[in-house]
């Protein structure tokens, strides 16, 4: 909780600028090294995509009660459906920008790394440093691997969230809706790999967290 109010606290500061290098420096100065920042982003973005997967299942539950439809309030149950979709779109939006902030501090990290192991003058030291960054960086590629490929998921679920909430919006009537039963299967498919996707990529952010908390 400290180090998340010094962050809001710097970020403030530094949210006029553009130079990461500024506001890495800036962030520094107060004694938050950037590998501090990184798990902190790490974390949020995990975070994040335990809410997306959750917003992306209430979606799909709510596409669900709109194929079942047996009357009642139709325009509302779309309202729902429209609600859920762009919900969803909000939540893919945060986790592309969770990402790029990780991306953008990972290279800030190792670039600082790998520039500072010409400094050592103890050969023993710089080679225990530079295979501590080699199996940082190996993990790092297997957490932002993973967390592209749950993004990349994300996209072909909203687009065809997209092309039903449109359909219905021009087409609200039962026969409609019949219609649309016939991809609830596909929906279905689409978003279960993409939950799947997205607890790999929350798997290996925990994992990637205790590893560098142990260093």
């Amino acid at each position: 909780m400290i180090f998340l109010q010094r962050f809001i606290l710097i970020g403030s500061v530094f949210s006029l600028t553009a130079c990461s290098s500024m506001y890495y420096g800036g962030l520094e100065k107060i004694g938050i090294p950037k590998r501090e920042v990184m798990v902190y982003r790490v974390e949020k973005a995990r975070d994040t995509q335990e809410e997306t997967k959750e917003q992306f299942k209430s979606a799909l539950e709510q596409f669900t009660v709109l194929t079942n439809f047996k009357g009642g309030d139709l325009e509302a149950t779309y309202n729902k459906l429209n609600s859920e979709y762009e919900d969803s779109v909000r939540k893919a939006e945060e986790v592309r920008k969770r990402i790029n902030d990780i991306e953008d501090v990972s290279g800030a990290l190792f670039s600082e790394w790998e520039s500072e192991l010409s400094q050592y003058s103890n050969a023993s030291l710089k080679r225990s440093s530079q295979q501590k960054l080699t199996a940082t960086k190996a993990h790092y590629k297997q957490l932002i691997t993973a967390m592209k490929r749950a993004e990349a998921k994300m996209e072909p679920v909203l687009s065809v969230f997209k092309d039903q909430v449109l359909y219905l919006k021009h087409n609200l009537n039962a026969q409609a809706i019949a219609s649309l039963k016939g991809q609830l299967g596909l929906v279905q498919s689409d978003v279960s790999a993409l939950i799947a996707a997205m607890e790999k990529s929350i798997h290996e952010a925990n994992a990637f967290i205790k590893t560098i908390d142990r260093q």
